[in-house]
């Protein structure tokens, strides 16, 4: 037998001994759901205490014994962390153990120009293909298939893509979803042609590509078939635009929460109250801005800590979001905890002169995986006017890291765009500011 089907194989137990009952999960009585989540809390910690530098030294200095944190709410006596200090030091964060050896490495999104190295540890990967299928619940019951077709738009090399490449490597998935997915770069017009033909039952995307899509199918009348719902991820959705949808398409439109940070942080269901928070998988605080617990209904900053990836530990992490617990339970009858919808997720999309629209996440693509280039922010001044600042250690660096950059962003704002391109040693914003790294100012 192969070492390929030989790792299938692994791989398919790790899924198959985590499958049973996940749906059931959610629905758990409050006390069985909270020992869970506490046992994977102390296991992580201890695992963090032994094996992840920054923690071991934490530990010591702090002179907190490991041993004391039993609990989510224990979690509150370690430190939280400082974002910039884990991008700028992630091999720090990293577990130095033999299984992380073989961790699979992702870049976060970078919607702030500097993206942040994360590793997974390969059993929590093929574990969230059976925590998924607390997700896919509310989408089934939608749908009314056990297999819905779905419509993915994304980007060429995303963490979806890299998460769907190790699975076919690593796992035997003999039951596939139903799914396409298609180059956030293409027009819009050409993407409802697709759905036209595919007929899928679900349109997934992000959220401001989202908002964009409908709003260009209404506007333009373009035939589209009739969907069963919209998921969204990634980012918000603009204010107005699920009502636009909802009204207008006639279909419900859910979302998921999750970051490269954490896979699994929460998921709305059929009753649209909220997102739904997968306790058990990733503990999420939210802190005032002395970082104390807010209460309900009060907004605040989420801070996630994720309990099953051994990989590169994260307690107390300042995601960048900003959302307030809902102080009430879903008539769906699910047990876990809600959040309101998002805040700080939403992100400028251009458009060019000859009509095209280009998703923050597609300029991203341009820049990810340069080394040299620390931050990076592009702004619009006028449709073919752009102003690109990239943050480099050297002057050189910042000539080669343009050199590399500039085929590619040319032939993705058009060869008719003028970008005015300079150094800059550090993008930082203020304190308390939103910043974008991608940035329209076109009056």
């Amino acid at each position: 037998m192969s070492a390929s089907v030989l790792r299938k194989i692994r791989g398919s137990v790790i899924i198959a001994s985590n499958l049973r009952g996940q749906r059931r999960i959610p629905f758990w009585p409050r006390e069985r759901l909270e020992a869970l989540r506490d046992k994977r809390v102390r296991r992580i910690v201890r695992h963090a205490a032994r094996n992840v530098p920054y923690y071991r030294d934490m530990f010591s200095r702090e002179k907190i014994d490991p041993r004391e944190i039993n609990t989510a709410s224990d979690l509150e006596k370690l430190p939280i962390l400082d974002k910039r200090f884990v991008r700028e030091n992630p091999r720090l964060f990293l577990s130095t153990n033999r299984q992380s050896s073989e961790a699979i490495r992702f870049l976060t999104s970078g919607t702030t120009g500097a993206p942040a190295e994360i590793f997974h540890d390969r059993h929590s990967l093929l574990a969230n293909i059976p925590y998924g299928e607390r997700e896919r619940d509310p989408l089934i019951r939608i749908c009314g298939s056990f297999r819905p077709k779905e419509l993915y738009i994304g980007y060429e090399n995303s963490t979806f893509k890299t998460v769907m490449d190790f699975y076919s490597e690593n796992a035997l998935m003999p039951i596939r979803p139903q799914r396409t997915l298609l180059s956030i770069r293409d027009p819009i017009e050409r993407i409802a042609a697709a759905a036209n033909e595919l007929q899928p039952d679900i349109l997934v995307g992000y959220g401001g590509w989202m908002n964009l899509f409908f709003k260009t199918v209404a506007r333009q009348g373009l035939e589209l078939h009739p969907l069963q719902m919209a998921l969204y991820m990634g980012e918000s959705l603009p204010p107005g635009a699920r009502n636009f949808i909802e009204s207008h398409f006639k279909i419900p439109v859910l979302s998921r929460y999750n970051a490269v940070e954490a896979f699994k942080i929460g998921f709305f269901c059929e009753q649209q109250s909220g997102f739904h928070i997968h306790e058990d998988l990733c503990h999420l605080r939210i802190v005032d801005p002395e970082g104390r617990r807010a209460p309900p209904g009060i907004q605040g900053s989420i801070l996630i800590s994720n309990l099953v990836n051994t990989a590169s530990v994260l307690l107390n992490y300042p995601i960048g979001d900003t959302a307030s617990f809902v102080d009430a339970t879903c008539s769906c009858g699910r047990s876990f905890r809600i959040i309101t919808e998002l805040e700080g997720r939403i992100e400028d999309i251009l458009t060019l002169s000859n009509g095209i629209f280009v998703h923050p996440r597609s300029v991203w693509q341009v820049f990810k995986g340069d080394p040299e280039i620390l931050q990076y922010q592009l702004i619009q001044h006028e449709q073919d006017l752009f102003e690109l600042a990239i943050a480099t250690a050297t002057k050189e660096a910042f000539d080669r890291a343009y050199k590399r950059a500039l085929p590619d962003l040319q032939s993705l704002l058009g060869s008719d765009s003028v970008i005015e391109a300079h150094r800059k040693v550090d993008l930082g914003c203020t304190p308390g500011a939103k910043f974008r790294a991608v940035e329209v100012r076109v009056k």
